[in-house]
């Protein structure tokens, strides 16, 4: 048996909220831990997290991902009514999983099972029946905690193969004092961003990447977060460099664990206010788009101080 198979049956929370839950850890978020998550704002600074979503995405090298497409369907130019009135109007065209994102429960599968073994055949042409992004319609608000590895280990961005331990994870929020707990989202800064913000090079960024690995996706699941988030494309170190497996960290967290992942998080303004301020937590609040049967979705996170 592959580790990442051995791993999920571990830490598995199939059947741990019902037969038929399609929310996974995102039951952590319960309205206490919403409420007690109000206490980490402490100025009411709101910094964005999320890429625009526009033409110059980092998106090109991944077949079916585009960038955003924006058309005007109404402009300026518009003839106007006889009041004088006019008005714009405009439309989009993308893939869900495009810029700053939310995976979906349905997102991934391995030996035909999604979440909570439900059979992948439930995703259609017609979309998920079961984990669908709509699920989460609720959104996702509560504390949220930043971990900066990069800072951590002294650089402004991680190596294109450094992986991210759960021996990292510890030191990281120890050196930062601070504290983890159930229902938190983790944030993890790998600097990797840059390649794409700084360097604008979109196809390197989504080549490779740093990133968690298997004893990091245990450490999350053994403290019970909510969801886990980073300013890299997929979460974990790519390409996977123990086997030939395919993204087992998603198939770990998604898949055996019910935890969704934010991914092409813009981090590096909150590093900077995080460190300013000593304050790594602060109030996490994401809305995906419900789109019925989706597996993802573009996502706007904010982090407010």
């Amino acid at each position: 048996m592959s580790a990442y198979r051995e791993l999920g049956r571990e830490i598995s929370n199939w059947g741990r909220w019902g037969a038929d839950d399609q929310l996974g850890t995102l039951n952590l978020l319960t309205p206490e831990r919403r409420v007690a998550a109000l206490r980490a704002v402490r100025d009411g600074i709101s910094v964005p997290l999320g890429l625009r979503f526009d033409a110059d995405g980092p998106q090109g090298s991944i077949p079916g991902r585009t960038n955003t497409i924006h058309v005007m369907t109404r402009t300026g130019m518009t003839s106007p009514e006889p009041s004088g009135f006019v008005f714009m109007d405009d439309l989009v065209v993308m893939p869900l999983q495009t810029a700053t994102q939310l995976d979906a429960l349905a997102h991934v599968a391995y030996d035909g099972l999604l979440y909570n073994g439900v059979s992948v055949e439930t995703v259609t042409a017609d979309g998920a029946s079961h984990g669908g992004i709509e699920t989460m319609a609720a959104g996702i608000h509560s504390r949220g905690v930043l971990l900066d590895i990069a800072r951590w280990r002294g650089v402004d961005r991680l190596a294109e193969d450094d992986r991210i331990t759960a021996q990292d994870l510890s030191a990281a929020a120890a050196d930062q004092g601070v504290d983890i707990g159930p229902g938190d989202c983790v944030l993890v800064r790998t600097g990797w961003m840059q390649v794409f913000t700084q360097d604008h090079d979109g196809a390197h960024y989504l080549s490779v990447e740093p990133g968690l690995d298997l004893t990091a996706a245990r450490w999350l699941a053994d403290r019970d977060i909510a969801l886990v988030g980073s300013d890299n494309w997929g979460i974990e170190i790519a390409p996977w460099p123990d086997s030939d497996d395919i993204h087992p960290v998603h198939c770990v967290l998604i898949r055996d664990v019910g935890m969704p992942l934010a991914e092409m998080l813009d981090l590096d303004d909150l590093a900077i206010q995080c460190a300013a301020r000593g304050q790594w937590d602060f109030l996490f609040s994401c809305q995906p788009l419900p789109v019925t049967g989706a597996v993802g979705s573009p996502i706007a996170p904010v982090a407010i101080l």
